[in-house]
């Protein structure tokens, strides 16, 4: 049996076993000192969580950005009128210009041998950089978290157990982490509204849980 390639920790745990001055900066610490570490993600309680996906790209020069930046840029992205969980991913355009041959029969019509296109698509990796801490290449999400009303709030004990039970059930489940951070965070706030660390985790059948299993 496989291990399972992730790492998970909150807020204080990240910054200071790394050091770093900042979660984003952390992240990319943590996945240069555990080189098979494939993501990880730091929970932030109710402002959500921020994740680093390792990524290997084959045939493309990806575009270096310091992290810091990029994680900015997330948070500007948030709707901050939503009450349901979301991830914003982090989205970079690329240009390749290819050249090839035309057929016969198309440099008969056209009088010509060759052509350029240009192609242009949306890739959501990039170098991220780190001042200080080195460069990885992958992808950042920031998901944000339920907003619950407080005469809903019971206990959060637990929250955080049930966020990481929620990932690895979505990783068996073959989720994108642009499903599963949302998915997580919806099973942690469910878990909110009952007392214990038990009582309120939901079936995957509670219907609260529908949107995100689509």
């Amino acid at each position: 049996m496989r291990l399972l390639q992730l790492f998970r920790c909150d807020y204080s745990d990240g910054r200071e076993w790394t050091e770093a001055s900042s979660i984003p900066s952390a992240l990319v610490s943590m996945l240069l000192r555990l080189p098979k570490v494939k993501f990880v993600i730091v929970t932030l309680g109710k402002d959500g969580c921020i994740m680093l996906q390792r990524t290997e790209m084959d045939n493309l020069l990806p575009e270096e950005m310091d992290v810091e930046d990029l994680f900015e840029k997330l948070n500007l992205e948030k709707d901050t009128n939503a009450t349901l969980p979301a991830c914003i991913s982090s989205n970079f355009v690329y240009l390749l210009l290819m050249q090839f041959e035309m057929s016969v029969a198309w440099r008969y019509d056209c009088g010509i041998l060759t052509s350029d296109f240009t192609f242009v698509w949306l890739q959501n990796v990039a170098k991220l950089h780190a001042k200080g801490i080195g460069t990885i290449t992958g992808k950042l999400l920031v998901g944000t978290a339920e907003s619950i009303p407080q005469t809903e709030l019971i206990d959060t004990t637990g929250a955080g157990d049930a966020f990481i039970g929620a990932v690895l059930y979505s990783i068996c489940a073959n989720m994108p982490p642009e499903k599963m951070l949302p998915f997580a965070a919806q099973v942690a706030a469910i878990k909110c509204r009952a007392l214990g660390a038990r009582a309120g985790l939901p079936h995957s059948t509670d219907h609260r849980l529908s949107p995100f299993l689509v």
